[in-house]
């Protein structure tokens, strides 16, 4: 499992790595009944302190994206994939209203945000 810090990112070190692994377990990458290193493991490995990185855990099992066995560890949890894939289609609404939003400020049309999104995506 790979996990980047970044000292630069304006996202607490919790979030960073809250996000890159539910991110993997959202990828496939891990997948479920998979074991995650101890949160004493990880923080070494990171050198960051244990209570960061249990927020982190802490912040998964209160998704649902990992659940702790005492004793044994941190695995990740089955994944509703269907609800997550809802979840996100939510956010991308979301977003997408306030880009409408501010291209009706710009005096942009829909086909012109379409033809933006298409460039980013070239790059």
């Amino acid at each position: 499992m790979d996990i980047i810090i970044s000292n630069a990112s304006q996202q607490p070190i919790y979030e960073q790595i809250y996000l890159q692994i539910k991110n993997q377990i959202i990828a496939g990458m891990l997948a479920e009944g998979d074991a995650l290193p101890s949160i004493r493991s990880l923080a070494k490995d990171l050198r960051i302190s244990v209570i960061t990185t249990k927020r982190a855990y802490d912040e998964l099992e209160q998704e649902g994206f990992i659940y702790t066995v005492a004793g044994k560890g941190c695995f990740v949890a089955e994944q509703n994939t269907q609800l997550i894939r809802e979840n996100h289609l939510k956010q991308i609404e979301a977003k997408m209203m306030e880009i409408l939003k501010l291209g009706k400020v710009c005096g942009l049309t829909c086909g012109q945000l379409a033809e933006m999104l298409m460039l980013l995506e070239e790059e």
